[in-house]
C-alpha cells in the first residue's frame, strides 16, 4: 500500500467524525479494505458529507440506467480526464456489477470499441460530449438519445454523472490520491 495518500492531510480514523467514521467502517467491512478517497475527503467533514450525499444521490438510485451503465459512464470519463483512481476504482466496481472481467478496460481504453451496446454506445458519445465539450451540446443530443429509448430524466443523469465525476477527477489528481492496490484484482 502506498504511504500518502493525498497532498493533504488525512485524518485518523478514530478521529473523523461519528457520521463518517461509520460510514468508512461500513465500507471497510464489506470491500475487506478502506478506499483512499473515503480517507482523503475526510480531512473537509462538511464537503466529504456533500460529495458522497450526491454520489450516492446520482448512483443508487433506481431508473432506467443500469448500475452497471452508470459505472460506464465513470470510466469511460475518467479515462478521458486521465484519473487513474477513478478509471481503476470504478472499473474494478463496472466489472463486478456488469459481471464481464473485460468490460472496464475497454471502456476506458477505447468505449467505441467495447463489447456494449448501441444504446450504451449512444450514452458513452453524449456523457464523451459532456464531459469535453459540454458547451457544445444541443437539442440533436436528446434526440439522438431518445432514440434509443432514453428520457429526459436519464439523459439529466448521464450528464450528471458525467460533470460530477468531472468534479471528483479534477480532486483526486489535483490531491494526487492513487488507487488502493486491492482494486486491480477485483471483479477479474
Amino acid at each position: 500500500m502506498q504511504d500518502k495518500i493525498s497532498r493533504h492531510p488525512v485524518p485518523k480514523l478514530a478521529d473523523m467524525p461519528e457520521d463518517i467514521r461509520t460510514r468508512i467502517e461500513a465500507v471497510q467491512e464489506k470491500a475487506g479494505f478502506i478506499p483512499n478517497i473515503f480517507l482523503a475527503l475526510a480531512h473537509r467533514p462538511d464537503e466529504c458529507r456533500a460529495f458522497f450525499a450526491y454520489h450516492d444521490a446520482l448512483m443508487e438510485k433506481p431508473g432506467n440506467l443500469t448500475i452497471a451503465e452508470r459505472e460506464m459512464i465513470v470510466v469511460a470519463t475518467s479515462a478521458a480526464n486521465e484519473c487513474q483512481y477513478c478509471v481503476i476504482a470504478h472499473g474494478a466496481i463496472l466489472r463486478i456489477r456488469a459481471k464481464n472481467p473485460l468490460i472496464a478496460d475497454q471502456v476506458a481504453v477505447n468505449y467505441r470499441k467495447s463489447d456494449i451496446t448501441p444504446r450504451q454506445r449512444a450514452m458513452l458519445d453524449f456523457a464523451m460530449k459532456v464531459s469535453l465539450r459540454a458547451q457544445e451540446v444541443e437539442e440533436a443530443d436528446y434526440e439522438a438519445l431518445r432514440a434509443h429509448g432514453f428520457t429526459d430524466d436519464d439523459i439529466w443523469d448521464i450528464g450528471a454523472i458525467t460533470a460530477f465525476f468531472g468534479l471528483s477527477n479534477r480532486l483526486v489528481n489535483m490531491a494526487a490520491i492513487p488507487p488502493n492496490p486491492e482494486f486491480y484484482a477485483m471483479g477479474r
